[in-house]
């Protein structure tokens, strides 16, 4: 599979590469960036790329995200659909700061991957799905 990228804002310094280990492919700030608590910010990831057809991209914040810059995603996963494919369609990191705090430029903040998309589906309502309801949200309690 060969998906083509468009680095911005002097991203081919940080070539995207994948890591010899685990299944994601992690993304960098592409601008510095500083943060107050409770801050949002659209944080440019300095790419945009061309996926193939039938694929789209998941996005989310790499395990240490939080650790490391005190940031959280805002919306918890992004999905980036193969139709966000122009010059201009730059992939960002939309963060919610928890704690006062400096992104840098090259900063590893997000991660993603390729996944195929879902076989088409339709939908047919009914009157009843006729299965045994389970008990509701948090059903199977805590421990």
């Amino acid at each position: 599979m060969e998906i083509k990228i468009k680095y911005h804002d002097g991203m081919e310094e940080w070539p995207i590469e994948k890591i010899s280990k685990g299944d994601w492919i992690d993304l960098r700030a592409a601008e510095d960036v500083t943060l107050v608590k409770f801050q949002s910010a659209m944080i440019s990831l300095g790419v945009s790329m061309e996926l193939p057809s039938g694929y789209h991209a998941q996005l989310a914040p790499r395990s240490s995200t939080f650790k490391n810059f005190g940031i959280i995603m805002a919306n918890s996963i992004g999905i980036i659909d193969n139709s966000y494919c122009g010059d201009n369609d730059i992939w960002h990191f939309p963060a919610i700061a928890m704690k006062n705090g400096v992104i840098h430029k090259g900063d590893r903040i997000a991660q993603f991957r390729i996944v195929k998309n879902s076989e088409p589906v339709t939908f047919t309502a009914v009157e009843t799905l006729g299965n045994a309801d389970r008990g509701g949200i948090g059903s199977t309690g805590t421990r």
